[in-house]
């Protein structure tokens, strides 16, 4: 083999070699020739963090995991494939020192190689190794001995990502295993930059040449292309596959880990987990069948990035298990409880382990202890005691504030046992690993002081002071406001949920220590109490955030002027009343207002109206009433909003402070099915708390000239329903209803007893119509994505249609019309756009395709069915940009923009030369005649790329292009390629 290394380069070389093999007796046996004897291994990356970075430089390492013992192939040099249509030329890679044993298995050892490679330009690169060969007998695949071993690493070199590094696998990539006992094995998987990883099995794979045969130009010699092509290995199968083990099936034995193992007769499993408690973990539950297995893990790296979740590389690894046929039990590991703890904590456990065999007749034997994670070093494990009958080892680790992540820390203990005669095949030692999980989170904003103060026009406001932030890498600090005290958070709960009730009201740099809130120059409500909270984040991509501070609570003396009714008085399509009331304001010592004082009342239309109209204006502050007529409170909701204004002379500005709205309470009837009962549903958006007291129902014959009160019922904070199975209640007559809320404010305790009533609805006693069933024609995208050159200024049109379903059981089919709803997003509320008799509707006209659509039948007597199913049309999103523009002057194809897209918003386009340097930047809207629209010029910092007159240079440029669509999610995306300019 030597011979064959040394002579490989040069033509004169290979025929001295075949003389060579030929007189060995070789030529015959290529199996000899190509030595059998790689375990595992896989590659891992990081970009060139020295002085004078270039983020084109990549380094590498790759572990390969090789048999040990005498006569076995001694690889000091391999050959790598770059991706970029380079190597590193013939056995151009050195192995840094000799092999390694591996601890514990003496029939394995380890070996690094270190290389580096700048690559051309920005862009997705697969680095790959092809050895030669595997380890002969591996059981799930064919002929494993003449199969070239194959692993990769993918990575991402773009400017927006930055400095970035592969996945680490710390654990060792060879473990042993026995018949009918579990085996798990975890790879202890780190990324240093905080992204996210999956894990996926694949199949082993081999390239169709050997390394020797793909080394291509400019190599002195070479033939190939520098391009593995790859493929299974012949016949590969999963080890837990009754193929292998036929006759025998397997099946899995009890197990109380994750997952649990399930007895009888299950079959067995083999997987990797991508569950929280124990991510990356490889479980076998079980082998039944002694051998050599192998298989690959894929571990794809995520980050989070202002556009969403991208995957930016991913390390392929080939791992190789043996089970044995043993009478030895595995050792059984116990981890401490997985941990939270603040940064600058010191993290301290305590790892033990007794021998399996203890449960049997057999003696118990010690135990290694071993430690694997990617925060080792600063991080140390040391083992204390080997056993028997405990072994046990303290994992100690300092933490600081470079330590906060969202992700947890994960480390892989794994305990080995040392049995008797552990050389021999049948007595291999086995092994128990688990994963430690430890979250590191941001420590608290301290020492938080809430002062009010209130200016001479009477402003209120809180000024807010607290430490410096003892974490300098810190993103951002966010303060946070609520009435009244909040709950506490929990013990390792980061950041501030909404369900808290506090609302984010600033956000400052970590360095900040004051913060004033005057509610956006609003002032804060007099007679309230506010009560604060801040937490800091931590900047992508390993995110993470701080525990919330303390709780600092100011409160305002006096009273603000709030709603306290709206009140529907009279039910009509055209001459509704509503009666709205409110209270005066008062002032902390009970002085007049500084200033003109005013009330604005405004209204607005629905539960949560965009926007209100003034309907009139109070210079009194006696006057806290008004009757709001002309409404159209028979369909209608409507809500209220007050403003106290004071306004002062020689130009100061007004002081305006805004009650929260509140609306009417609106109430809906409908018949049951059978027609012996109506559901009587109220609903409402208000300030105070309805919840307290029951509501009251009214019911009334239509004709009859006065209601009575049939019920009193509980409701919610939002609204409620009750069922009125009145045995009273006649078939087919006409009954009408309203209720009346009960509410008061809990903050002030001194507005209770706050009675407000519904608008009256009247309904016949008959059944319901029956419930439609609606379907969308889909938009064909694709056909879209086709068309001509197109501005993006195309309009769209959906077409519906529906049939009547058969529920509830019983409903009416006499359908008098259909009411057509629609919503632009996926959420929201629903609109209604038209109504038809007919069972189909077009809604055109539409700047998207992109919106959902529900419909309602309507009976002759106004009974209206169920809400059809919603059916949504997905937004046809595309942008397809060119390959070439000629920047000539002969006026065609003269500027690089899209051929075709759906409606944008906005473009972010850069352009790159093939050193990766920036020549062209720029961002158009949907308002520019064109986007992008680059001519070829507008080199940036000087630089012409080779060009002249401040032109680029013809040739290929690579771009990427940041792109916000103009649907009602302003969904981006981005877009990566390359364009050459002729001219």
């Amino acid at each position: 083999m030597q011979a064959f290394f040394l002579f490989r380069p040069g033509a004169g070389a290979r025929l001295l070699l075949l003389l060579l093999l030929a007189a060995a007796g070789l030529l015959a046996r290529p199996e000899a020739a190509r030595a059998s004897h790689i375990r595992a291994g896989d590659i891992q990356a990081k970009v060139d963090t020295t002085a004078a970075r270039n983020p084109r430089r990549i380094f590498f390492k790759m572990v390969l995991y090789t048999t040990e013992g005498q006569n076995v192939v001694d690889e000091n040099q391999v050959t790598i494939f770059f991706g970029d249509g380079t190597s590193s030329c013939y056995k151009g890679v050195d192995r840094v020192g000799g092999r390694r044993p591996l601890p514990g298995l003496s029939d394995t050892s380890y070996n690094i190689y270190l290389f580096e490679h700048t690559f051309p330009a920005a862009g997705q690169y697969t680095i790959k190794y092809v050895g030669e060969n595997r380890v002969a007998g591996v059981l799930n695949m064919t002929a494993s001995g003449n199969q070239s071993f194959y692993i990769s690493t993918t990575i991402e070199i773009a400017p927006v990502y930055a400095a970035n590094r592969t996945p680490i696998l710390t654990a060792p990539a060879v473990d042993k295993a026995a018949v009918n006992q579990v085996f798990v094995h975890n790879p202890g998987a780190y990324d240093a930059d905080g992204d996210s990883l999956v894990y996926t099995l694949q199949p082993s794979q081999k390239s169709t040449l050997l390394a020797d045969a793909i080394v291509g130009s400019p190599c002195a010699g070479a033939t190939g292309n520098n391009n593995p092509q790859v493929s299974d290995v012949p016949n590969f199968r999963y080890p837990n596959d009754p193929i292998i083990t036929q006759p025998t099936v397997p099946y899995q034995v009890p197990y109380n880990g994750i997952p649990a193992g399930q007895v009888p007769n299950v079959p067995a499993i083999f997987e990797i987990s991508n569950r929280r408690a124990n991510p990356g973990q490889i479980t076998w539950n079980a082998p039944v069948q002694a051998g050599t297995y192998n298989f690959a893990f894929r571990v794809e790296e995520l980050r989070r990035t202002p556009l969403g979740w991208r995957k930016i590389g991913e390390v392929v690894r080939d791992m190789q298990i043996v089970v044995i046929n043993t009478n030895n039990l595995r050792p059984i590991l116990t981890l401490p409880p997985d941990l939270c703890v603040v940064a600058g904590q010191t993290v301290t456990g305590t790892v033990t382990a007794v021998d399996g065999s203890s449960s049997t007749s057999a003696a118990p034997t010690p135990i290694a202890l071993f430690a694997f994670s990617g925060i080792r070093p600063p991080a140390t494990f040391f083992q204390t005691q080997a056993g028997p009958p405990v072994a046990s080892g303290v994992f100690t680790w300092r933490t600081d504030c470079s330590n906060v992540a969202q992700q947890p820390y994960l480390v892989v203990f794994k305990a080995q046992d040392t049995p008797p005669g552990a050389s021999t095949p049948s007595n291999q030692p086995l092994i128990d690993e688990q994963v430690w999980s430890i979250r590191v989170v941001g420590p608290p904003p301290r020492n938080v002081q809430a002062v009010a103060s209130t200016t001479t026009g009477g402003l209120n406001s809180t000024t807010l002071t607290w430490d410096r932030y003892t974490c300098t890498n810190a993103a951002n600090m966010y303060i946070y406001r609520k009435v009244g005290p909040g709950p506490a958070p929990g013990a390792c709960e980061t950041g501030i949920p909404a369900s808290s009730g506090y609302v984010r009201i600033g956000t400052v740099l970590p360095g900040a220590t004051t913060f004033t809130d005057d509610n956006g120059g609003r002032g804060l409500d007099r007679g309230l109490t506010y009560c604060y909270r801040l937490y800091a984040d931590f900047p992508l991509p390993a995110g993470g955030a701080s525990l919330a501070s303390d709780e600092a609570c100011v409160t305002f003396a006096g009273r603000a002027a709030q709603l306290k009714n709206v009140d529907v008085e009279t039910t009509s399509a055209t001459a509704g009343q509503i009666a709205v009331r409110w209270t005066q304001p008062r002032t902390a010592t009970g002085a007049s207002f500084a200033g003109t004082p005013s009330f604005v009342l405004s209204r607005g239309e629905g539960l949560n109206p965009a926007t209100f109209v003034p309907v009139r204006t109070f210079t009194s502050l006696n006057d806290t009433s008004y009757v709001d007529t002309n409404l159209n409170t028979l369909d209608r909701q409507y809500s209220y909003r007050l403003e106290f204004v004071r306004s002062f002379p020689n130009g100061q500005s007004s002081i305006t402070e805004t009650s929260a709205p509140a609306s009417s309470v609106r109430t809906t009837v409908l018949a049951a099915n059978p027609p012996t009962a109506f559901t009587v549903s109220w609903t409402h958006n208000v300030p105070w708390d309805n919840s307290a007291r029951p509501v009251r129902i009214f019911r009334k014959l239509t004709g009859s000239p006065t209601y009575v009160q049939v019920a009193t019922a509980p409701t919610g904070l939002s609204g409620g329903s009750y069922v009125d199975r009145d045995p009273a209640l006649v078939k087919g007559q006409t009954y009408c209803y309203y209720v009346q809320t009960e509410g008061r404010y809990t903050l002030t305790g001194f507005l209770s007893s706050l009675l407000n009533k519904s608008q009256e609805q009247c309904r016949p006693l008959i059944a319901p119509p029956c419930t439609p069933v609606l379907s969308l024609k889909a938009t064909n995208c694709d056909s879209l994505a086709a068309l001509p050159q197109s501005s993006g200024s195309q309009t769209y049109t959906n077409a519906l249609r529906w049939t009547l379903g058969n529920t509830p059981a019983g409903c009416d089919a006499a359908v008098a019309s259909y009411r057509v709803y629609y919503r632009p997003g996926t959420s929201g509320a629903f609109a209604l756009i038209g109504t038809t008799s007919q069972t189909t509707f077009n809604h055109g006209n539409l700047p998207n395709s992109g919106g959902c659509y529900a419909v309602q039948a309507v009976a002759a007597g106004g009974a209206v069915s169920d809400t059809s199913n919603v059916a949504c049309q997905e937004n046809c999103l595309f942008f397809l940009l060119p390959n070439i523009f000629t920047p000539n002057g002969d006026g065609q194809n003269a500027v690089f923009k899209p051929k075709n897209n759906s409606p944008v918003r906005s473009v972010h386009f850069q352009a790159f030369n093939r050193w990766g340097r920036k020549v062209f930047e720029n961002t158009t809207t949907a308002d520019d005649p064109a986007l992008i629209n680059w001519d070829g010029g507008g080199p940036i910092s000087g630089d012409v790329s080779g060009g002249k007159d401040g032109k680029t240079a013809d040739g290929i440029y690579y771009y990427l292009a940041e792109v916000e669509f103009a649907d009602v999610a302003s969904t981006k995306r981005t877009y990566k390629g390359w364009v050459e300019i002729v001219r």
